[in-house]
């Protein structure tokens, strides 16, 4: 994966909310939640999630995270998004290993995360994140469509279990 020297890796801060929910809504792949979602995930989520930055500091990329509380070694992948200008060259492989790297040397195991069926280049992403890491893969329907208020929009989101972490 060939990921450019000059992109910093870093923890979220409250000013990237802004530019996380741009990135997120100019991905239309990623459920979108509100602005203030995302400057709450920055201040309170900012040690399991991660930032791609470019030279001049401004945010490119994100991958958002929490560790599960009933399950304190399972790190929850929430969203990963890179923005269309910096897309095709491992960024989002490469900030999904630094979180996955940081997580591990705090205890987490395992992580989960959810995927549509249509959303081929998450299944590729997080596959390969397995497969990269020597991880089981276990995929089971998590929520199926119908819990979904929408009236038959929305997919059935598909649990990715991947672990154990080195």
């Amino acid at each position: 994966m060939t990921v450019a020297r000059e992109l910093l890796l870093d923890t979220p801060r409250i000013e990237d909310g802004a530019a996380l929910w741009r990135i997120a809504r100019d991905s239309r792949a990623l459920d979108l939640n509100s602005p203030y979602s995302y400057l709450l995930w920055c201040r309170d989520f900012a040690g399991t999630s991660v930032v791609a930055r470019a030279a001049d500091g401004e945010a490119i990329g994100f991958v958002t995270g929490y560790v599960r509380p009933e399950r304190p070694r399972t790190l929850v992948v929430w969203q990963v998004a890179v923005d269309v200008g910096h897309r095709g060259r491992g960024l989002a492989a490469a900030m999904l290993d630094d979180l996955a790297r940081r997580a591990a040397a705090s205890g987490v195991r395992e992580i989960e995360t959810t995927i549509t069926p249509d959303n081929e280049a998450s299944q590729r992403l997080f596959t390969s994140f397995g497969e990269r890491h020597g991880a089981r893969t276990e995929r089971e329907v998590l929520f199926d469509a119908a819990l979904f208020p929408d009236d038959g929009g929305h997919q059935p989101e598909v649990l990715y279990r991947i672990g154990p972490l080195g």
